[in-house]
């Protein structure tokens, strides 16, 4: 039992957190939903295949900071894999930056925020949104990180 994190770093930055890091913020995650056992793939990319990839499964042309991608196996199989996270580090550098955030702390939002896809929840109506904000907050200011929202809500 446990969590299962698989690693795959694409990317040229210098900047990429830790894999002990990435995994404790993804494991934050998986952990507020009281999981038992649980594996995710996470694929860390540059900016052209972050674009290649949300063009090709969002036909939008141009990088984001994450994509998520749940696995569809019935829960019957007895298979825990979660899905897969792709995170363009250039990207979430440059929004940290451009947001004032502490970098690791908008990579922890960033990985919390495709984790929780991957179990299910979304911010297209206001009300899931409202709800996925919620847990995001409680799960990165329980990391020791500020909330991840109160810049856009301040506003």
């Amino acid at each position: 039992m446990g969590y299962r994190i698989d690693i795959e770093n694409n990317s040229k930055s210098q900047q990429v957190p830790s894999a002990a890091e990435l995994e404790r913020w993804i494991s934050a995650a998986l952990d507020s939903q009281k999981l038992e056992d649980a594996e995710v793939s996470l694929y860390i990319v540059d900016e052209e295949e972050g674009q290649e990839l949300n063009c090709e499964y969002r036909g939008k042309d141009y990088p984001t900071n994450v994509l998520s991608f749940p696995a569809d196996i019935p829960e019957e199989v007895g298979v825990p894999l979660l899905g897969d996270l792709v995170v363009c580090a250039p990207v979430v550098e440059r929004e940290a930056a451009e947001q004032e955030k502490v970098l690791a702390a908008h990579w922890a939002h960033m990985l919390v925020h495709g984790s929780l896809h991957l179990l299910g929840f979304d911010h297209i109506e206001d009300s899931e949104a409202e709800e996925m904000e919620a847990l995001e907050t409680e799960i990165i200011t329980g990391l020791g990180y500020p909330a991840p929202y109160q810049e856009l809500t301040a506003e």
